[in-house]
């Protein structure tokens, strides 16, 4: 049963964690892109960024089958790549989480971006500072609060994803079964004291992170 119990939190951790690093390069890329910048179409750009926010999981599901599918260009490119589909596979996990959850971590850099005086970034640049100092020295100190609440967000969303990795990647033990399609495994073949013991490891674990935003914002 410990083995049982253990793999999917093991596998749930691994893809949030590698599909949380993934957001946050392209959610702080993509927030400092979007941030106090105004240009025609950018309305339809950030609703195309958190669309995945309200879409039925299903339906993000759907779509990732679609474009990295093995008859669509860029799964047989993925496939001519690595020799294998991406369908079915750790990765295929790793790309929904990341899918569902780029929506809050680029939401909450680009806030963080946003409230920065831009007088501070001109000074910075009239010392010499070229942009990736200015970003790295100036930008993500002043913004911290915001990209760290929007990473434990998203790492959060990641750990909790269902329905997109249920089919995209499938519930294979071992492999792409996570807590949450394997408390519905477990639910369906009536293991309750397994279901029971995988839903209060996600509150606890849910819990404590957002008590982490909720200490860092009191303070």
């Amino acid at each position: 049963m410990a083995t049982n119990f253990w793999s999917p939190v093991r596998l749930s951790i691994e893809i949030a964690s590698v599909a949380g690093v993934l957001v946050l390069i392209l959610g702080l890329f993509f927030g400092k892109v979007m941030a106090n910048r105004k240009f025609k179409g950018k309305s339809i750009v950030e609703t195309a960024f958190l669309l995945p926010l309200v879409l039925p999981p299903t339906v993000v599901g759907f779509l990732l089958i679609i474009i990295f599918g093995k008859n669509s260009p860029v799964g047989q490119l993925i496939q001519w790549l690595f020799h294998s589909p991406v369908m079915f596979t750790w990765w295929a996990a790793v790309i929904s989480s990341t899918v569902v959850a780029f929506p809050l971590m680029y939401q909450s850099a680009k806030t963080g971006f946003e409230a920065i005086d831009e007088d501070i970034e001109d000074a910075a640049r009239v010392d010499g500072a070229n942009e990736w100092k200015l970003f790295m020295s100036i930008s993500i100190p002043l913004a911290r609060k915001a990209i760290i609440s929007g990473a434990i967000l998203s790492f959060a969303r990641a750990l909790g994803e269902f329905g997109a990795t249920l089919m995209f990647a499938g519930n294979i033990p071992g492999k792409t079964q996570t807590i949450p399609t394997a408390i519905y495994i477990a639910i369906d073949s009536d293991n309750m004291q397994l279901a029971w013991l995988w839903v209060l490891s996600m509150i606890g674990i849910s819990f404590l992170m957002l008590l982490c935003i909720q200490l860092m914002n009191s303070e």
